[in-house]
């Protein structure tokens, strides 16, 4: 597995590879540095993201896990940059409980790079499970424009 990290402005941030895909980001350590060209890669569009150049990520991601968190991931993954959907939205969508899209999100194993931080409750932020939580949760939205929806 390839490992490599990154200061960013909510913090250290982890990537993960298999050397074909990203499997995991977090905002904790993931194992020893090993960097790859990929994740330079990643690295490169993330300091792009965080500095306004970059809206969207192009880059291979794998999610290992159930069908229905493979979903959720995709449908979160769908959700362009400046906007936001509701895990009733989420799940209206896939068909299934909205607290169950929750878990889905919390389970996302890319996150920023699958943007779960653009999923809200109808009643509010909802929760976020990165680094900072809620916190690094409003500086994500701030910073992609959608601040305007937390009023």
């Amino acid at each position: 597995m390839d490992c490599l990290s990154l200061d960013t402005p909510t913090g250290r941030f982890w990537l993960l590879s298999d050397g074909t895909a990203i499997t995991r980001a977090a905002w904790h350590p993931l194992g020893p540095e090993a960097p790859s060209p990929l994740l330079e890669e990643a690295a490169a569009q993330i300091r792009a993201y965080y500095a306004g150049q970059r809206q969207a990520f192009e880059l291979p991601l794998r999610v290992d896990a159930s069908p229905f968190q493979q979903a959720v991931c995709d449908a979160i993954a769908a959700i362009p940059f400046g906007e936001t959907r509701s895990y009733g939205d989420l799940a209206r969508d896939l068909g299934r409980p909205a607290q169950a899209i929750g878990q889905g999100c919390g389970g996302n194993p890319i996150p920023l790079l699958i943007p779960c931080h653009r999923v809200l409750s109808t009643t509010g932020l909802g929760g976020f499970s990165g680094d900072g939580g809620v916190e690094t949760k409003v500086w994500l939205l701030k910073h992609e424009g959608a601040a305007g929806l937390l009023i």
